[in-house]
């Protein structure tokens, strides 16, 4: 056995390293990964485009794309739009449209219509008709007989039969006391 002193150490690593390095470096680098990597990065390359392109790209893709479009598309727009136009149409159009609209229009109707237009109105023609028309005008023509026809008529009537009663005595006495002067 040989027994290997500093200076000898160090007198081979220094004649040895650079054939090592140099051994090394065209030896294991060039042959190993240039060739080798080479070939396995063909290899892998080529596995790497069958095996994740085709098969997660082309199957997974493909897979979720069919889940996705099935599930989502199928089951979510079908399936909850439908059902959310279902509803909306079934809750808002039928319950709000219908059953508000319609008891807003009755009530409407019963309360408008029937409350304001027949209560009111007919209270206030009635109440119209009975105090204008049927105390206004009654009292009204009844002062008007009663004050122009009966009133004024009479006076007229009483002025006329006076006239005449005076233009008749008066002319029959008047002609009378002449002819009665000359007999």
């Amino acid at each position: 056995m040989r027994i290997w002193s500093h200076t000898h150490i160090h007198t081979y690593i220094q004649t040895n390293i650079h054939t090592y390095i140099h051994t090394y470096i065209h030896t294991y680098i060039h042959t190993y990964v240039h060739t080798c990597m080479q070939a396995c990065m063909h290899a892998y390359i080529h596995t790497y485009i069958h095996t994740y392109i085709h098969t997660y790209i082309h199957t997974y893709i493909h897979t979720y794309i069919h889940t996705y479009i099935h599930t989502y598309i199928h089951t979510y727009i079908h399936t909850y739009i439908h059902t959310y136009i279902h509803t909306y149409i079934h809750t808002y159009i039928h319950t709000y449209i219908h059953t508000y609209i319609h008891t807003y229009i009755h009530t409407y109707i019963h309360t408008y219509i029937h409350t304001y237009i027949h209560t009111y109105i007919h209270t206030y023609i009635h109440t119209y008709i009975h105090t204008y028309i049927h105390t206004y005008i009654q009292t009204n023509m009844h002062t008007y007989i009663h004050t122009y026809i009966h009133a004024c008529m009479h006076a007229c009537i009483h002025a006329c039969i006076h006239a005449y009663m005076h233009t008749c005595i008066h002319t029959y006495m008047h002609t009378y006391i002449e002819r009665t002067n000359s007999c």
